[in-house]
């Protein structure tokens, strides 16, 4: 059975100091939806250009963090910074786009949008085809505070990227297990779901912590307003140098419909992996996040929110390509083992929907891309079915039919 790694002494200070500071400031740690609001409100300036449906938004995500979490001091201090973050950053694209109306609805290139199950190949697809001088990937920091980076040049966004980095690295000194999972920081293309959820809508949120409240809560939202916001910011942060944006995110697959309304045109990318490694890897990297956030991490109930996280996605998907609506895409599936196998043929049908031609030498291309980010790095990523509970044979049978 899964169990979190010993933690570094870097996290131990940081738990203990977190720990300490409840003590004695409690007010600081309150799970309070007008003491958070009160917060954002004072970093964006007022309210007023928060998103709109914030307060539902905030009332779910923090009652579930509270009820839901197990969260410790620390944990508390991260859902409190997560939900002022997307507040201001939502009301700061609010105020730029009342300055700069045409550039967060200037025309963009349809993008093209890479997803699947949590651990299917998506990061690694993702950041290739990022290396490709004709596309751009977006960076962290232009993710979480859009409206900053789209008005920063030269050495004042480079001085801000560096700031950002290192801010966006120090979760990786609380858990360095979680480089072998998914390597990231400030200077690497980051998934979309940093730029989501401005009204609290986010599927990324309970990845990180046990939100299972807020995710039934979620299932039911309509994602539509968070994808027509990040359009705008896109716009903003566009460059109009007629580089294609290069966008990945797993939870895409439960919002095609609301990808769809905001990028018609676009190319979405399915990639597809044997369900049993989906799942386990899956709960693997939750586990390990969530560990970050709380002493109280249980692996068959990370197996279990997988597997029905998992078959919700999938059955959204499947609905969204019986609909008329998918026309308004274009849709590639690809497997995972073909991608690692032989990804230079492999990328080729991407180029082609994308009706880009690919790389001169699409073997080079990947050896370039290999020889900068040598496969584990940071060390291997080990995890079983077994870990979380999970019955292979019943998850194939549940999982039929969307993977037959």
């Amino acid at each position: 059975m899964w169990r979190p790694a010993p933690p570094s002494a870097t996290a131990r200070a940081a738990r203990e100091a977190a720990e300490a500071d409840r003590s004695a400031r409690p007010e600081r740690y309150r799970l309070d939806v007008d003491a958070v609001a009160a917060a954002a409100a004072r970093r964006a300036g007022d309210e007023d250009r928060f998103a709109a449906g914030w307060r539902e938004g905030l009332e779910r995500y923090l009652g579930s963090a509270a009820g839901d979490g197990r969260l410790t001091a620390l944990g508390t201090a991260q859902a409190i910074r997560t939900a002022i973050g997307r507040l201001r950053s939502g009301a700061a694209m609010a105020r730029f786009a009342e300055v700069e109306p045409d550039r967060v609805a200037r025309p963009i290139a349809p993008p093209i949008f890479i997803t699947g199950g949590w651990r299917t190949g998506t990061t690694f697809l993702f950041r290739l085809l990022a290396t490709d001088p004709r596309l751009r990937a977006p960076l962290p920091a232009e993710l979480s505070d859009p409206a900053r980076l789209a008005g920063l040049e030269g050495v004042q966004r480079e001085a801000h990227l560096d700031t950002s980095a290192a801010a966006h690295d120090a979760l990786y000194d609380l858990n360095p297990e979680l480089r072998a999972i998914h390597d990231s920081g400030g200077r690497l293309p980051e998934e979309c779901a940093l730029a989501l959820g401005t009204d609290l809508r986010n599927w990324a949120f309970p990845s990180t912590m046990r939100l299972d409240g807020y995710a039934r809560w979620l299932a039911d939202e309509d994602l539509t307003p968070s994808y027509r916001a990040y359009r705008r910011a896109l716009g903003a942060l566009d460059r109009g140098d007629d580089r294609r944006w290069v966008l990945k995110a797993p939870t895409h697959l439960a919002a095609l419909p609301a990808l769809a309304d905001a990028f018609p045109g676009a190319v979405v990318v399915r990639l597809h992996r044997d369900i049993v490694e989906t799942v386990a890897s899956g709960a693997s990297l939750f586990a390990v996040f969530r560990s970050s956030f709380s002493d109280e991490v249980d692996a068959v109930e990370v197996g279990r929110y997988l597997v029905d996280q998992t078959e919700l996605w999938y059955h959204r998907a499947a609905a969204f390509r019986a609909d008329p609506t998918a026309a308004t895409v274009t849709i590639v599936d690809l497997e995972y083992r073909d991608l690692v196998d032989d990804p230079a043929t492999t990328i080729r049908e991407v180029y082609a929907a994308a009706d880009l031609d690919p790389p001169p030498d699409p073997a080079a291309f990947v050896a370039d891309y290999h020889a900068g980010h040598p496969r584990d790095a940071h060390g291997t990523h080990r995890y079983t079915a077994d870990d979380f509970g999970l019955d292979p044979g019943e998850i194939r049978e549940r999982f039929a039919p969307y993977t037959t």
